[in-house]
């Protein structure tokens, strides 16, 4: 039984009329009655009573057109579904994010997808590190990843999304604040200052920060380590420690802390999509598909602009 077989039918049942019915599928009356005899073979039975005026349906026929409609509705439906897929408009994409982009750049990536492509599912990860995200995605644990570059292996790609600089947070009451002082600080003047770094190998942030105190002409004091942004903001809470921070932590209230702007430090940590090429770019082989169409729309959607990994 093949799905022209049954359109077929359905176009007569609904014209009881073959002539007609041609009309309606563009074809010739003698394609059309043979198509059905195919089909009334394969079942064995009659489907339709033909006479020289009219043309009705048998029993069997009755009882096969709405099983018909449902099947071919079914198959239109698959068809735009996968239609839709591999334009990119629906499917699922991972995304990893690191814990401040998360509370920075992540909603407007999400409105942005949320507006261009309704259809497509998001699922997040956050709280990891730009070390742990590069991973992921080599690991394929993640479509997309929103870290900090640069990425080592040469099989990822990065967007740059933004350009950060560093603020510090210190304990509510450093040096004397009693919290209504918002002056910028020196950077050269945190030389005697213990810090509170993140403790994961390869952390952006954390070479970005010690790049800044060594350019500033000291080498910063390391006493306490956290893998996660909220354990490092507890520290610094507690005041075990002050920390050099992106920008984006302005959007997190933590009880105890503030933020103070810096003076001196011409250190960026830069923020930027993350994905592997293959799932984006055609292989080499003539009309190969596209590995992820989704999440090529979905870059098409976000814009940016595309670097090479250092």
């Amino acid at each position: 039984m093949e799905v022209r077989q049954l359109r077929y039918f359905v176009t007569v049942a609904h014209t009881r009329h073959f002539g007609r019915a041609a009309e309606q599928l563009y074809i010739a009356q003698s394609p059309l009655s043979q198509a059905i005899r195919q089909l009334e073979s394969h079942l064995g039975t009659p489907l339709f009573e033909r006479t020289t005026r009219r043309v009705d349906l048998t029993a069997a026929g009755e009882a096969l057109l709405p099983e018909a409609v449902r099947i071919l509705e079914s198959v239109g439906a698959a068809r735009e579904q996968v239609s839709r897929v591999a334009a990119g408009d629906l499917g699922r994409l991972r995304i990893g994010a690191t814990a401040l982009a998360t509370y920075r750049h992540v909603p407007e990536l999400v409105r942005r997808l949320g507006a261009e492509l309704p259809n497509l599912t998001l699922r997040f990860r956050s709280e990891m590190l730009t070390p742990a995200l590069e991973a992921a995605l080599v690991e394929h644990r993640i479509d997309l990843a929103v870290l900090r570059p640069p990425v080592g292996d040469g099989s990822l790609a990065t967007r740059l999304l933004a350009r950060e600089r560093l603020v510090l947070a210190v304990p509510a009451g450093w040096r004397g604040d009693d919290g209504s002082a918002d002056g910028a600080v020196a950077l050269a003047d945190l030389a005697d200052e213990d810090f509170v770094v993140y403790s994961a190998p390869g952390s952006v942030v954390g070479a970005a920060a010690d790049r800044a105190c060594r350019a500033a002409g000291f080498v910063p004091r390391h006493t306490h380590d956290a893998d996660q942004t909220s354990i490092v903001l507890a520290l610094v809470a507690a005041g075990l420690g002050v920390a050099l921070l992106p920008a984006s932590v302005l959007a997190v209230t933590v009880d105890g802390v503030r933020y103070r702007e810096l003076t001196g430090c011409d250190v960026t940590a830069d923020v930027a999509l993350a994905w592997r090429r293959d799932d984006v770019e055609s292989p080499d082989a003539p009309l190969a598909p596209i590995r992820s169409p989704a999440l090529k729309k979905a870059l098409a959607v976000l814009g940016g602009h595309e670097r090479t990994p250092q």
